[in-house]
């Protein structure tokens, strides 16, 4: 193309030009600085490619070579008019001597017959155009012959193994595990309210017990009996935790002896007037519960604070052996 285009040049220079004498000089002058000019910019840039033909999928290597090192750019690879011809790899631009190696490789995946038009390099911001390849992709052929055709076969499921099943498997028994501590949790034997007290110590019970009571107001209330029953509860389960004396199925005078003999007979040393008034304050209950007598709120807050003084003098007493004396 670059030779036809400078060739019709020429041929107009020729006709417009007279025939003088110096005419003619002036012409072989233009028409050999036309050529030479034609010749040194079409030598500047050239293209290689291993081959031109090849089939479905088969690559083949297009480069593009300058003879130039500096000032040389190189656009993005320009592909056929139908964008057939697809760039796999576009390698870095390789020195070599003075010149300049642009190397792509390239494929089809559609037969016929595709034009790889010319690409543009800029050298010092001149433009040059490298020359169009025709690339022919063909089908591959099939041996129908030693190959023979086969019907389609239907689609097979592959058979299940236990590893297709692993992921489930640990599922179920993190599942499974997950159960089981809810069903411990929620249906084991849960402590019941007494056996929860019991793990309290007696004194800090009984301090709270008191605590309840006074929440409770039943003296406001007009409850006296009720509040006396719960009072000498109270005392009578601190007793019997506190000192290992049956005091909750004792009568008012059976308790009163029973702890009596049992200070007597061991070093608790409790106090007659503590002794008094646990007498005064049982025998008030009992007459408040079965003779319905009604204290008054004097008395009432006296046998309340009564209570309390009885479960703190009995509270630090430890019970231990009596020494024998000596020489018995």
């Amino acid at each position: 193309m670059r030779y036809i285009f400078y060739a019709y040049k020429i041929m107009e220079i020729m006709k417009g030009s007279k025939s003088s004498g110096f005419a003619v000089p002036f012409k072989m002058v233009t028409i050999l600085s036309i050529f030479l000019l034609g010749f040194s910019g079409y030598g500047q840039v050239s293209t290689k490619i291993d081959t031109t033909s090849i089939r479905i999928g088969e690559q083949f290597d297009y480069e593009i070579i300058v003879d130039q090192t500096k000032d040389v750019r190189f656009p993005k690879f320009e592909s056929d008019s139908l964008n057939r011809i697809g760039v796999v790899t576009a390698h870095k631009i390789d020195s070599l001597r003075n010149q300049l190696i642009k190397k792509y490789t390239l494929t089809s995946f559609d037969s016929g017959r595709y034009v790889i038009p010319g690409q543009e390099i800029f050298i010092k911001d001149k433009r040059f155009l490298t020359d169009q390849v025709i690339i022919d992709v063909a089908t591959v052929q099939v041996d129908t012959i030693k190959q023979p055709m086969h019907h389609i076969k239907e689609i097979q499921n592959e058979p299940y193994l236990f590893s297709d099943y692993l992921n489930y498997f640990w599922g179920l028994i993190a599942l499974l595990i997950v159960i089981g501590l809810i069903l411990y949790f929620v249906l084991r034997d849960k402590p019941t309210e007494e056996e929860i007290i019991s793990r309290i110590p007696p004194f800090d019970t009984a301090k709270m017990r008191l605590k309840e009571l006074d929440g409770k107001e039943l003296i406001s209330q007009n409850k006296i009996k009720l509040y006396y029953v719960e009072l000498t509860d109270i005392v009578r389960t601190f007793i019997e935790r506190e000192l290992n004396i049956p005091a909750l199925e004792s009568t008012t005078d059976e308790l009163l002896e029973t702890i009596t003999d049992f200070n007597n007979s061991s070093n608790l040393d409790i106090p007659k007037e503590t002794l008094y008034k646990l007498q005064k304050l049982l025998q008030e209950a009992d007459l408040v519960k079965f003779a319905k007598s009604k204290p008054l709120q004097n008395e009432i807050a006296l046998h309340r604070g009564d209570a309390e003084g009885i479960i703190d003098v009995l509270h630090p007493i430890k019970i231990e052996p009596k020494e024998e004396e000596n020489g018995q």
